[in-house]
């Protein structure tokens, strides 16, 4: 029965969908983590890439008073309220005229649980755009730029990373169209796909707490966890059952996300594979010893799973997770 649970549980999570949060296995030292609210204690930001097929980027012209006349792409501070991909539809409305859809999450940004960036890969299905008759508070214009030869002076160059990454989905996927999904979560967290493999074999660590579950892990908002980001939240979950010594954590990238945004629910879980191997390979053939009862290794039986784990692991097809 737990094998069949864990099964199902990981076939969810490989399509990109979301699971419900029940409670966190591992969590910061000293007080328990509390609800998050948006714009108190953490600040999620959405961007916008589109590329249309004469390889044109879509800037637009900032208007605030510290980066007047600069160019960006289409970004904003989400609200209180709103769903991510409704955040991102709004900036890119504000700010460049278009109505769009999103095709995809390209990235994901984070400087620790306060502050994570959803970067999008989007299409325009309407509006007008924007000209500089229509300048107001949120952008003075937009226009559609080469990709080679965009605007100056920029906001600040990570775009150009953006807008690459952007350019190279296009011309070949490095992962399936993944976006977020809408399930309520009181905490920024992470549900690990933490795997270990061998030549024949495929592992997940499963947490035996309650019925056996992929393990979740809070993020917490220490000055620890702000300085090595959301990685640490990680560490510490593997550190209560592993003895990390002599092995290699990778973190591979995103799955998925899962976030609501309705009723001030305004918590995150990001579901994050997680590579575990020996630092000396072909030592072992069996994956690390657990320490303590709380967490053990589930060994993917099924077929198809292996492969899609095993796929997902090699060509790092997940959308990153950078700082």
């Amino acid at each position: 029965m737990a094998s069949e649970g864990l099964t199902g549980a990981l076939a969810t999570v490989l399509g990109g969908k979301g699971l419900l949060v029940q409670s966190c296995d591992s969590e910061p030292a000293g007080k328990p983590l509390s609800p998050v609210r948006l714009r108190k204690n953490v600040c999620y930001v959405v961007l916008a890439v589109f590329l249309n097929e004469q390889d044109e980027v879509l800037m637009i012209q900032e208007a605030k008073k510290e980066c007047r006349g600069a160019w960006y792409l289409p970004a904003g501070r989400m609200e209180s309220g709103e769903t991510i991909v409704e955040a991102m539809q709004r900036e890119v409305k504000e700010e460049t005229g278009l109505l769009c859809e999103p095709v995809t999450l390209l990235s994901v940004e984070e400087r620790g649980a306060c502050w994570i960036r959803f970067v999008f890969l989007a299409r325009p299905t309407g509006g007008v755009l924007k000209t500089s008759k229509d300048a107001d508070a949120e952008s003075l214009q937009a226009g559609w730029y080469p990709r080679v030869s965009l605007p100056t002076p920029l906001r600040a160059h990570d775009v150009l990373h953006l807008v690459e990454l952007g350019a190279k989905f296009c011309q070949q996927a490095m992962h399936p169209l993944i976006l977020p999904q809408e399930l309520p979560c009181s905490v920024v967290c992470q549900r690990l796909v933490a795997a270990f493999t061998t030549v024949q074999s495929v592992w997940v660590l499963a947490s035996t707490v309650g019925t056996p579950h992929l393990p979740i892990t809070g993020c917490g908002f220490g000055s620890m966890e702000q300085r090595g980001g959301i990685k640490v939240a990680t560490l510490r979950l593997l550190q209560e059952c592993l003895t990390l010594n002599n092995l290699a954590v990778e973190t591979k990238g995103l799955l998925g996300l899962q976030h609501l945004g309705k009723n001030h629910v305004d918590g995150l879980c990001l579901n994050v594979l997680v590579m575990v191997a020996f630092r000396i390979p072909g030592i072992e053939d069996e994956p690390p010893k657990i320490r303590g009862e709380n967490y053990f290794w589930w060994e993917v039986l099924e077929e198809d799973l292996q492969k899609q784990l095993l796929h997902r692991l090699q060509e790092s097809s997940v959308i990153p997770l950078s700082r």
